[in-house]
């Protein structure tokens, strides 16, 4: 038993003192890290405080109705402390990762959904810009066939563009 517990008094199970531990980190509040930390630590804190609150109801007697009452408020003190320090957080979610924990399914799915599509978008990018480039090269090499004077000048006008140089636009 860590000192942050103490022994009920005829109850079963262990009492989570009320004590908020928020005030011995004071320094390193600023921190999104450590705000993260803290309200992952008053999870863990309210989850704890539910399971003792299971065990006194499950072999709840008369005896146990101050404990009870006791780890009523703990957990609703905690839950209060726990939004309070959510409130410092600015942790965005998105609505399908939520979603998706509502449905019982990894959120993890949801990052590598998002991997797949962006890879899948990409690669139809990549094709149109590849069939682009392919396009242009086959219209070059027609032209170049059927008016070679005219390429040859559209090639120099595109190197002294490229060059910085004024560009020179033949009249057709």
């Amino acid at each position: 038993m860590d000192s942050s517990q103490s022994p009920a008094a005829g109850g079963n199970g262990t009492m989570v003192s009320q004590t908020n531990d928020t005030t011995a980190s004071a320094a390193g509040a600023d921190d999104p890290m450590q705000k993260l930390n803290q309200v992952s630590n008053s999870i863990q804190k309210t989850l704890g405080l539910i399971h003792q609150l299971y065990l006194t109801v499950s072999t709840f007697n008369a005896a146990f109705q101050m404990p009870l009452l006791q780890r009523i408020n703990g957990l609703v003190a905690e839950l209060d402390n726990m939004v309070k320090l959510a409130e410092k957080c600015n942790i965005q979610v998105p609505m399908e990762v939520v979603n998706l924990i509502d449905d019982g399914k990894n959120p993890d799915e949801f990052t590598r959904d998002i991997l797949n599509n962006c890879i899948a978008k990409n690669q139809i990018t990549k094709g149109k810009t590849d069939a682009l480039k392919n396009l242009r090269k086959n219209l070059l090499e027609e032209l170049e066939q059927n008016f070679p004077d005219e390429v040859e000048t559209f090639r120099e006008s595109r190197a002294a563009s490229a060059a910085g140089a004024s560009v020179f636009v033949p009249s057709v």
